[in-house]
């Protein structure tokens, strides 16, 4: 059995955090044991306590995930300031070895303010603990820290009103804090020197990196790369990555001198992990073989800001000649590329070119209203591994990950509407009135209720 460790979590995101733990621990080959009460497991309180078989691990846990401010060693917790006194005192074992270093008090809560009067009082109760190190207000080798967890304020009030009203209270030592909070700021896109109306922001594309296990040694690629937020992440944390898209001029940016990609690569010192950076439409790739990536990454256009595009034409024309003499130019026409059908190809494709065990990652806008979870392909030989929700109102964005769990060779896919969901082989395939079908339309029309559509007898879709 392990040690209790106290996760502390920034508000950000909640329902992004157990993918983020699950897949850092995945990534770097440890355990992490969950609470089993459904109360204690709920994302959208600030703290999660787990166990961990080495402190190495709650420090690794607390390096690499985005969305942790701090992680400590868990030494009691109660939803009483008597209980948690009384649980000290019993486990003496756990605080006594530290008793003769350097030492400082913190005192904290979650949604609220102590006075200052209180803290006092609070570190003064603790005087049983008898610790002989030199105090520290810095550079302290261990940070004694008290937390209390307060519910979530729905109104504007006093910082301080409520208090000793809490849910739980914590103390340990803290072990590490959160040293990835800081890449939010550093990855800001209002700081990058080369950016776009489609960029993702910062900190999603941190948590994607995390959920594609970017590290040293991997290859990553994102099949429509815009301007490149997901492969400086992903480099950053040392994995080799190359991009693509259908128009180089996102990837180029205006000057003629250096790419965009390569500017903004360059001020986070990551240029020389990005390998290329191609045009070319995914339908019409130049990948030779299959099971090569470790994984894919991407934020596919879904006609908001950029539409999705393919070559080819919606409606076949006859051909022209142009008439004898005339310089023949090849243009190259595209069409429209539904949402729905781009996300079938992109499973299939990763399903392709991802080794063993190799994750895609991406985002999936969908109608809150309509979403089921069999909008998500059933694709075979890959996985469903977390499926998690950013609510934006009558929709949202899904950051879906998937993996490759099959060790077979898969064919190209043929990208071709007749043959696409006979490709999947899975169980199941999308309704035709999926959550993300005709997403476009269905966003500027301003998400009309499917019961009124239904009830008014107009076509779905």
């Amino acid at each position: 059995m392990g040690k209790r460790y106290l996760l502390h979590y920034a508000i950000a995101h909640p329902e992004f955090r157990f993918p983020e733990l699950q897949s850092i621990s995945e990534l770097f080959d440890f355990n992490v044991g969950l609470p089993e009460e459904e109360e204690e497991r709920d994302p959208n309180r600030h703290f999660l306590i787990v166990e961990l078989e080495d402190e190495a691990h709650a420090r690794t846990i607390a390096k690499r995930c985005i969305l942790i401010r701090a992680v400590y060693e868990l030494w009691a917790t109660a939803t009483t300031y008597g209980e948690l006194h009384q649980e000290m005192r019993l486990n003496q074992d756990l605080w006594k070895p530290f008793s003769t270093e350097t030492f400082c008090f913190d005192v904290t809560a979650s949604n609220h303010k102590i006075p200052d009067a209180r803290q006092k009082d609070i570190i003064e109760d603790f005087a049983y603990m008898a610790y002989t190190g030199d105090i520290r207000i810095k550079g302290a080798t261990n940070v004694l820290t008290y937390l209390e967890e307060y519910p979530r304020k729905n109104i504007v009030r006093s910082k301080s009103e409520g208090d000793r009203n809490f849910q739980r209270a914590y103390f340990g030592r803290l072990i590490e804090k959160g040293g990835c909070r800081e890449l939010v700021y550093k990855f800001d896109v209002k700081q990058r020197a080369y950016y776009g109306n489609t960029t993702m922001e910062a900190e999603m594309s941190l948590l994607m990196a995390n959920q594609a296990l970017a590290a040293p040694g991997k290859l990553i690629y994102d099949p429509f790369v815009g301007t490149g937020s997901m492969l400086y992440t992903a480099a950053h944390f040392g994995a080799m990555v190359l991009g693509s898209d259908i128009d180089g001029r996102q990837m180029r940016g205006k000057r003629l001198t250096t790419p965009g990609i390569i500017q903004s690569a360059s001020q986070y010192g990551v240029a020389h992990r990005i390998l290329d950076c191609c045009t070319f439409d995914i339908t019409r790739n130049p990948f030779r073989t299959g099971g090569i990536l470790d994984a894919i990454v991407s934020d596919p256009p879904y006609g908001v800001r950029a539409g999705a595009k393919r070559l080819g034409r919606a409606k076949e024309r006859p051909t022209q000649v142009p008439p004898e003499g005339t310089e023949y130019t090849i243009s190259y026409p595209r069409m429209p590329y539904e949402l729905s059908e781009l996300t079938i190809d992109l499973i299939l494709l990763a399903r392709h070119l991802l080794r063993p065990g190799g994750r895609l990652v991406w985002f999936l806008p969908t109608v809150t209203e309509e979403y089921q979870d069999v909008d998500i392909p059933d694709c075979e030989g890959m996985e469903l591994v977390a499926n998690s929700e950013q609510n934006f109102g009558k929709w949202g964005r899904r950051l879906i990950t998937m993996r490759k769990a099959s060790s077979d060779d898969f064919p190209y896919p043929s990208f071709n509407a007749a043959t696409r969901h006979a490709e999947l082989g899975g169980k199941g395939t999308p309704s035709a009135t999926s959550g993300h079908k005709d997403f476009r339309e269905k966003y500027f029309a301003r998400f009309p209720s499917t019961k009124k559509i239904v009830k008014e007898g107009k076509p779905l879709g």
